[in-house]
């Protein structure tokens, strides 16, 4: 197990990560954490670690890009002052290239958001005893899948970026692709992307054993 007793663990992201949890920060106490993958690895660690003492926040938000993200930060992320802080980053990065392709002042481009993960990364993280990177996914088993192609690319700049900054990388393309050879994406998500409790089980899984909890 990677945390210390009474580790500060701030998840942030988009909506896969908000699960309508409280504002301004989402708590464990009284609901605050939504109802998502959050809520059920602060349930896992206070059930099987409950010695650790963990705090679990949320500051993720619905429809947020890494733009979004880099606009907040300090409030939402630094200001926190987190031990071990979680991103999951890059969904809407991509989507809005493909729903909304004649905006293209929505679009967050790799190139931007390396830069931008690159640069929020290499300040936060020497106050940090430990960063995990998530990849951004797609539950949509075709390769050739444009969106899937191009959500392979953002999940590639987050390897990268783990890598060069001694992060835990969880690759959940990966484990959605998985539950793909047995399921249809609906079995997990209605739209590929937001998750159901089964997807958010298996978010949550491959989290907590990334970290050996």
């Amino acid at each position: 197990m990677l945390l210390k007793d009474h580790a500060k663990l701030l998840f942030t992201g988009d909506s896969v990560t908000d699960c309508g949890r409280a504002r301004p920060v989402g708590e464990s106490a009284f609901g605050g954490l939504g109802n998502g993958y959050v809520l059920l690895i602060d349930g896992e660690l206070h059930a099987v670690h409950p010695e650790k003492k963990i705090r679990v926040v949320n500051s993720g938000v619905s429809g947020d890009t890494m733009r979004h993200l880099d606009a907040r930060w300090q409030t939402d992320v630094a200001d926190l002052r987190p031990d071990w802080l979680v991103m999951l980053i890059g969904i809407n990065d991509v989507w809005r290239q493909f729903d909304a392709p004649l905006i293209p002042e929505s679009h967050v481009l790799p190139e931007e958001y390396r830069r931008l993960m690159k640069l929020r990364v290499a300040e936060i993280r020497p106050e940090l005893d430990g960063l995990v990177i998530m990849s951004p996914y797609m539950m949509e088993p075709a390769l050739d899948d444009p969106m899937r192609r191009r959500m392979d690319e953002y999940g590639a700049v987050c390897r990268e970026i783990a890598a060069a900054h001694d992060a835990v990388f969880v690759d959940l393309q990966a484990g959605f692709d998985q539950l793909l050879k047995h399921y249809h994406s609906y079995v997990a998500s209605g739209d590929r992307i937001h998750p159901n409790h089964i997807g958010s089980a298996l978010i949550s899984r491959l989290f907590l054993q990334a970290i050996g909890a």
